[in-house]
This record gives structure tokens, sequence and C-alpha cells, in this order.
């Protein structure tokens, strides 16, 4: 029988916490990945060897990898020493050396996705760096994904640069065929619509038969999604879409225990509100469940109760 194709769009830690879940199901997973990242080592490479930015494919590669937990852990090391070399992390370093050797960034994470034994595709939204800029309420822009969230005021709208962006080829095909398609978790100005502002990629999640499933954050970001609901995330993901990204949000109905939203509060992060009926009205199916696990004081969504909820949609 034919393995069902899932489509994950995202970046950031949310969109890995997923896939390590989602990769444990017999399905075949394709990930679209944000390539608007400016800040750290990603950020370097980029403006160093005019290269999109390898971070966010590199958490997803390492979340998809099937390989030994060490070598694993060598991909994902950041030296912390060397002039040069500080701050950079190794599966950086492969990602734009196989660039440099392929002529070409999709290329590159092929051939390393190869090496890593990745279950599944690992594919870029474009195979181009791109700048995410964003508009806010007083009419002033802040440029570039990592100064977004500093700037403190709250955003009207965000947009790509430059004006002629592609979008790759096999992010369209693997949308095409998806039998179902999940948007999210993750930041949602600067992880989720830069994916979707890519042109060719709403019009594609729109003409497909898939489902289509948001899965909402847990907690607002300070800088970005200040005294948000769950509404207020859906709206805007609209607002710059227009309607038919999207027909299921996923929400989680848990408690969070105060020990960890207090921890939160200090980062000037607080619970999304689940204004459910609102959600209902913009005529949307809802899944809901507790679904959170707690490491020590962070929360992340349980990537195996996501993925059985998601996987009961097909």
């Amino acid at each position: 029988m034919k393995k069902a194709n899932v489509v994950v769009i995202g970046g950031g830690t949310g969109l890995s916490v997923l896939l390590r879940g989602l990769k444990t199901f017999p399905v075949d997973i394709t990930a679209i990945v944000t390539v608007a990242d400016d800040g750290g080592s990603s950020g370097r490479l980029r403006k160093e060897l005019n290269i999109p930015p390898p971070g966010d494919v590199r958490n997803v590669l390492g979340a998809l990898a099937e390989v030994e937990p060490m070598i694993e852990k060598l991909f994902q090391h950041r030296f912390n020493h060397g002039k040069g070399l500080s701050g950079h992390s190794l599966g950086n370093l492969l990602l734009a050396g196989m660039t440099s050797i392929t002529g070409d960034f999709a290329k590159g994470i092929s051939e390393l996705s190869t090496v890593l034994n990745v279950r599944g595709k690992v594919l870029p939204a474009s195979n181009q760096s791109i700048v995410l800029h964003a508009e806010l309420m007083d009419g002033s822009i802040v440029s570039g994904e990592s100064q977004i969230p500093k700037a403190g005021k709250k955003i009207r709208r965000v947009y790509l640069t430059p004006e002629t962006i592609y979008p790759l080829s096999e992010s369209i095909k693997a949308i095409e065929e998806a039998d179902l398609i999940v948007i999210g978790p993750g930041s949602l100005y600067t992880s989720i619509l830069p994916n979707l502002l890519v042109p060719g990629i709403t019009d594609s999640i729109k003409k497909s038969k898939a489902r289509k499933i948001y899965i909402c954050n847990v907690m607002t970001q300070a800088g970005e999604t200040d005294n948000f609901s769950a509404g207020d995330h859906v709206e805007t993901i609209e607002a710059h879409t227009g309607k038919g990204v999207i027909d299921t949000v996923l929400m989680n109905e848990g408690e969070i225990p105060p020990s960890i939203t207090s921890v939160y509060k200090k980062e000037g992060a607080f619970p999304v509100i689940s204004d459910e009926e609102r959600i209902e009205k913009m005529g949307l199916s809802l899944i809901k469940d507790e679904f959170l696990q707690f490491e020590g004081h962070l929360l992340r969504h349980d990537a195996l109760k996501v993925s059985r909820s998601l996987l009961t949609q097909l």
C-alpha cells in the first residue's frame, strides 16, 4: 500500500520537534523550510558565501536523520572557540560546503540528506536568499528576520525581497502530491509566513485537495505575537495569504503549570488564548487535546501525540 504524503511547512524549533515524532510513523515526509534567517552562524555564512541561510535546514536534517546519536550530536555541534569558527555549527559548515561542491543549495541539502540517512525530503521554500521585512503599525520598516522581534512594536505585515523570488519546483510538486499539509508550529511572522509568502507556495496549497492543518503556537512570542489569541494567529495568516490555506486548526487545551508560565512570563511570553468560537465562525475545523509535554521548564508539543492526531485526518 502506498504511504501517505505529508508535507510540513515551517522553521525553527517547533518544526524539528514535530518531525522527530512524525518520522516514527509509516508516512512519506517532506519538510519545506524557511530561508529568511539572517542571525548568528546562518547570517554570517549567508553574507560571506552568498548562500541561503542553512540554520533551519540543519535543524530539520538533524531531526529526520537516522544515524548514530553521536553523529547527530557532531552535526549539531557549535564551536565555542577559534578565530572565524566560533559560533558556527558544524552542520551549517557542512551545508555550506555541499552547496559549494554542488553549486546549488537544494542539491547540497539532498546530498547531505543521503549522508545522514534522512527519513524523508528536506526542501528549502526557495533556492535563493530572501530577506524578510516587517512594516510596523507606526509605518516604520524593520529588515531582517532576527531584527523584527527586537523592534518591540506591533507588526502590520511582513513581506519579502528581492522582488523576484522563485519557489523551488520540488517544493511545489510536493505540495501538489500531498495527502496532508501541515503548517507550523513555529514563529508566526519569522518562521511560518516567510514560507507562505514565497510566490507559488500559497497558490499550490489553496489548489490542493489535501487537508490543511495549522498547528497553533501554545505561547505568545515577545515582539511578534504579544496578546495574540489562536484566532489572531489564523487571521494574520489569512491577511497575508487570503483564505484557503488552512481548513483545520490544531490547538492545545491542556493546563500549563504556573511554575512553567512564570518562567515564560520573564521572557514576555504568555499562554495563547483558545478563542474556539471565533475560529469556528471563520469556517474552520478544530482539533483539541492536551498536546503538551514538559522538559524541565521548557514546554514543547508532544510530537507523538500531535503526529497521531494529524494522521487521523488522512
